[in-house]
């Protein structure tokens, strides 16, 4: 688990740098942390989802088209 993600509930865990960097997504604009990234580096960029452009797919595949260019134009990323 990314060290970003890891709670701290002991000194020396935050000493460790455990939670340190963490963004709360419902802080940020649209409720989304634009440049973020919850997986390990080895694996952040594989891609596990493939919609199709019929029904309901269509619209999950412009939300994923939107969130991608968010990432894309963020000032902050994770290890992209």
């Amino acid at each position: 688990m990314p060290v970003h993600l890891r709670n701290a509930p002991t000194k020396l865990m935050k000493e460790m740098g455990y939670g340190q960097e963490y963004r709360y997504a419902h802080d940020e604009a649209n409720a989304y942390a634009a440049g973020e990234v919850y997986f390990p580096p080895e694996i952040a960029q594989t891609r596990y989802y493939f919609p199709t452009n019929r029904g309901l797919e269509g619209k999950i595949g412009e939300k994923l088209a939107w969130l991608a260019e968010q990432d894309q134009n963020s000032p902050i990323k994770r290890y992209r």
